[in-house]
């Protein structure tokens, strides 16, 4: 079994707020992998949260991971749910859960024994699965990219019908995620991606998914974390690029389970 992960910061004056972690149990048949990418409040308005944003995707993702190994009987579904409802619970005598902009992330999760692998992704980040042949299929939740096509995507489309989803406060959102099981013996590694490390793809074309995953076997997750700095300095105005953040926090999990 191989796994690797790394996480870097956009900007190093301000915390992480993408989460990344993997758990295997002790009994030695199957795991885990769980990816956040916590979503930053504007400047002005803030979030309705005393927490802020890291500790809201390190409380959802530390639960998250603990229920999807430990609960084996409920779907990734459900295991967000109950994520969700736990870290809602944890602030909601201190903080203004109904604000619009309340701490909120993306969410790649998966988790495998020796019959299937399990996956679930709401919003844009990406999970990655690569087949015993080598073909890399990308599991995306394109709610974001479909809105994009048809005009700017602006707050009032976030877990609103019609718009996109994120996990915040609310567990009924969740069932808007994007999942799926691959039966074990058609999965031979997976990666998880926020999109502070998919721009690799996304934004500076680099190169497709299979080269996405290629660089991931050979160089592991922060070969593709330093590929992507070394592309967002090379246009650090974003005039051949256009992006919404010179540099974004990333994260990359890997794992040949």
């Amino acid at each position: 079994m191989r796994i690797e992960l790394a996480t870097e910061p956009g900007d190093p004056r301000r915390p992480n707020e993408d989460f990344a972690s993997v758990a295997l149990p002790a009994s030695g048949r199957g795991g885990a992998l769980v990816l956040l990418d916590g979503v930053t409040p504007p400047p002005a308005g803030g979030d309705g949260c005393v927490h802020g944003v890291p500790w809201f995707t390190a409380r959802l993702g530390t639960a998250l991971l603990e229920l999807s190994v430990t609960r084996r009987e409920l779907t990734l579904r459900q295991c967000l749910a109950e994520a969700v409802t736990r870290t809602a619970d944890a602030h909601r005598g201190t903080c203004d859960l109904a604000h619009p902009r309340t701490p909120q992330a993306t969410v790649v999760a998966a988790r495998w024994d020796d019959e299937g692998v399990e996956h679930l992704v709401l919003s844009d980040s990406v999970l990655l699965i690569e087949d015993p042949a080598g073909e890399v299929t990308a599991v995306l939740d394109d709610r974001i990219d479909r809105l994009c096509v048809l005009g700017p995507v602006t707050d009032d489309l976030r877990n609103a019908e019609g718009g996109f989803f994120t996990a915040a406060a609310d567990p009924d959102i969740v069932a808007r995620a994007v999942t799926g099981i691959t039966a074990r013996a058609d999965v031979r590694a997976l990666a998880a991606l926020s999109d502070g490390a998919t721009r690799w793809v996304e934004v500076f074309r680099e190169g497709d998914w299979a080269d996405c995953f290629g660089i991931l076997r050979k160089e592991g997750p922060q070969g593709l974390i330093d590929r992507v700095r070394l592309a967002e300095r090379a246009d650090p105005e974003g005039v051949a690029f256009r992006r919404g953040k010179r540099h974004d926090d990333a994260a990359v999990l890997y794992a040949e389970p």
